[in-house]
């Protein structure tokens, strides 16, 4: 990507005008987020300029004015300067979250905020705890209202463009206001989910007859994409996805540099599919390539094409967190911790108060299992702020690694008290009720993280392990299913999918599912002198498959999959010699995640940044080592299992025994003397292996 000093210089005018027009419209976010690329901007060569001159600088034909914070359209430039001293002090309002006042300097209101009649106290919602909810809480504008404008007509003065923004934005964050205060404690007795943004119908109705009136008039081409971008916001509180994907994809269009929609259009994805679809549709900028990379990171796909893109955007944002951060939660969900807290470690010497990601970097802490640098990060989290979601993650994640699973969930509780949108915390929150064994309250947390984002694998697998720990396998393998279609690569899926199967009867399937674990979690070595390259896979996944085999009363195959668990004490096997075609096996296997909604049907399709490096914890997981032995981590990193596969373990122990007893059967009394010898030898299994040698000697003498 070759960036000229004239695209660098244009790059910074528009950093500069998406921070400004941000902050004016009180979108602090997107404005914080555009002021750091705009500060990691490669620097240019401004010349030999002397700070004691008195040359005024902004004559300086190396100090520019930025074309861009000019309004384009005279019209709305003169109903802009009209509004000015409105402006200000709506703005004046907004800052002080009186949002109501706000709104009302420019859209007066014409009824009260709260109804003046009192409910019924009959005429409470009937939801039941428990029945399952689908998708986030909805907005009841499918219906428009007799008493409200109908969506074709325009309600709103004509006041600019900005100033609309503002007073629609306010009244939207009114909502929000009363919806939070409406809502019960944290998976209290009392809370249900039902608590509703009362704003939205109104704002629904008024924006599309808004919209509808400047596209009849073709005003279309003048739009600037705030307005648009709201619109598109308020559509997904009512689940109308498809539409909002559309607005928002013309916000972009409009205002490329405002990156809170280029966050919402990214929510909206739910696979790599979908973002290949929408890819062509998008403009052609640097914003895209962004987008790319973020939305590449949030949905696991660590590929070398993210790479090469995240390389060249970093060449020329080399200062940018922002993309720092994308680095190092790619390397993380290809299992490398070390390098990604690395990055972590390097972003926290250079802000030390930024609290942005730090709870990703307290999961990657507590995988690795080092408690003090979790405690120290924690002790500088509080002292910047105490009252961040991120803070109350990483305390959160503290005490879960010192067992205090009392204390974590108070922690996590807090963090949803300020953010209920903050994912890690509900599923960082199932996590630790499983922990305590309180199975359905663990449900519970891990629906409302599928409800926030849908791409949260973690929290679908937590679901499953949870159901399974109910002995309700058909859920547990609906749920697994979920998680194995955005984890394909990851064979702790598959495993999972693979054990419910098997506890179902379907061994077939159970069998298919396996050897899908066993490519996915193969790798090649070539550290054995003379050996030359060989595929190593897990003995584990290998002895299952062929138990299976021998339920399924075929001893062959049963045989060749124990020789192959074997053969992984020797550091695998050589390439092309192995049973298991990894094509053929990925091929076949990867359709039952992508088509999991045939096969298996859970109680409803709940919609779903959690502990990014821990996962949820079963019975049948491998246990996480460090000092807390009751809990477990679904992620591991591969060399603690590589470590045993050069010398004997115990499912390999199993396996030798199995093939001793298939050879005598077979009437191979060598290969089985041997094996039996062998068995003695490693220490395991030794009774069965003296008196399969007793049985040997008996067998030769009568042969003799």
């Amino acid at each position: 990507m070759d960036f000229t000093e004239e695209d660098i210089q244009e790059l910074k005018h528009r950093f500069e005008e998406a921070t400004v027009k941000c902050s004016e419209r009180c979108l602090y976010q997107s404005a914080k987020w555009a002021a750091e690329m705009l500060d990691s901007i490669v620097p240019l060569d401004s010349g030999q300029t002397d700070p004691e001159s008195s040359m005024d600088l902004a004559e300086s034909p190396n100090v520019p004015s930025n074309p861009y914070l000019r309004s384009l359209d005279p019209l709305e430039a003169a109903l802009e300067a009209k509004e000015a001293h409105k402006y200000l002090l709506a703005k004046s309002y907004f800052d002080t979250r009186e949002y109501d006042r706000c709104a009302a300097v420019f859209l007066p209101p014409a009824v009260p905020p709260v109804p003046l009649s009192v409910a019924s106290p009959n005429a409470k919602s009937k939801t039941v705890r428990g029945t399952p909810r689908k998708g986030k809480d909805k907005a009841p504008f499918s219906q428009p209202a007799k008493n409200h404008v109908q969506p074709s007509q325009n309600p709103y003065p004509n006041i600019s463009q900005k100033s609309l923004f503002l007073a629609l934005y306010a009244k939207y964050l009114a909502g929000e206001k009363r919806k939070d205060e409406e809502t019960e404690m944290v998976l209290g007795p009392s809370d249900v989910g039902t608590a509703v943004n009362r704003e939205l119908p109104d704002l629904a109705r008024g924006l599309e007859g808004w919209l509808a009136e400047r596209s009849a008039k073709g005003f279309d081409e003048r739009g600037q994409g705030w307005l648009e971008y709201l619109y598109a916001v308020v559509l997904l509180k009512g689940r109308n996805e498809e539409q909002a994907k559309t607005w928002l994809i013309r916000s972009v269009h409009q205002n490329p540099f405002h990156w809170g929609a280029w966050q919402e259009l990214n929510d909206l994805l739910g696979s790599i599919e979908d973002l290949k679809q929408i890819k062509d549709f998008l403009p052609e900028n640097i914003m895209t390539l962004i987008f790319y990379v973020y939305s590449s990171q949030e949905l696991y796909q660590a590929t070398d094409d993210t790479y090469s893109t995240l390389n060249d955007l970093q060449a020329i944002f080399p200062t940018s967190a922002f993309l720092q951060t994308q680095h190092a939660l790619l390397f993380y969900h290809n299992k490398d911790f070390e390098r990604a807290s690395k990055i972590f470690s390097d972003i926290l010497v250079t802000s030390p108060h930024r609290l942005d990601s730090l709870d990703h970097y307290s999961n990657i802490l507590y995988v690795m299992n080092e408690r003090p640098r979790l405690a120290f990060v924690a002790q500088i989290a509080t002292a910047t702020d105490k009252f961040r979601p991120e803070t109350c993650c990483v305390v959160g994640n503290y005490y879960s690694l010192k067992s205090e699973h009392e204390k974590a969930v108070m922690y996590f509780r807090r963090a949803l008290t300020l953010d209920r949108n903050f994912l890690s915390a509900w599923t960082l929150m199932g996590h630790e009720f499983i922990e305590m064994k309180n199975t359905h309250t663990a449900i519970e947390s891990y629906r409302r993280a599928v409800d926030v984002n849908r791409k949260d694998y973690r929290a679908w697998y937590g679901l499953g392990q949870a159901y399974e720990v109910l002995d309700m396998s058909f859920y547990a393998l609906f749920y697994y299913q979920r998680a194995a279609a955005l984890r394909p690569y990851d064979p702790k899926m598959w495993q999972a999918v693979g054990s419910c199967y098997a506890k179902m009867g379907r061994l077939e399937q159970s069998i298919q599912a396996l050897k899908r674990a066993l490519v996915a979690g193969s790798y090649y070595a070539d550290d054995q002198p003379g050996m030359g390259t060989r595929k190593v896979l897990d003995p584990e996944t290998l002895h299952q498959i062929a138990t299976l085999y021998e339920r399924l009363k075929d001893e062959d195959e049963a045989a060749a999959y124990m020789e192959l668990t074997l053969q992984q004490e020797s550091g695998g096997v050589p390439v092309g010699e192995g049973q298991v075609s990894e094509e053929e096996e990925y091929s076949s296997a990867s359709e039952q995640a992508a088509h999991s909604d045939d096969e298996g049907e859970g109680e409803g399709d709940y919609s779903g940044d959690e502990k990014t490096s821990r996962q949820t914890r079963s019975r049948r997981a491998r246990r996480k080592p460090g000092p807390r032995t009751s809990s477990f981590s679904m992620q591991q990193d591969d060399s603690s299992i590589a470590e045993n596969w050069h010398h004997p373990t115990a499912t390999t122990s199993k396996a030798r025994l199995w093939l001793a007893q298939h050879a005598l059967r077979n009437g191979d009394l060598n290969r089985a003397d041997q094996l039996a010898g062998e068995l003695c030898q490693d220490g395991m299994e030794v009774e069965e292996a003296k008196a399969l040698m007793r049985d040997i000697r008996a067998r030769r003498e009568d042969v003799g």
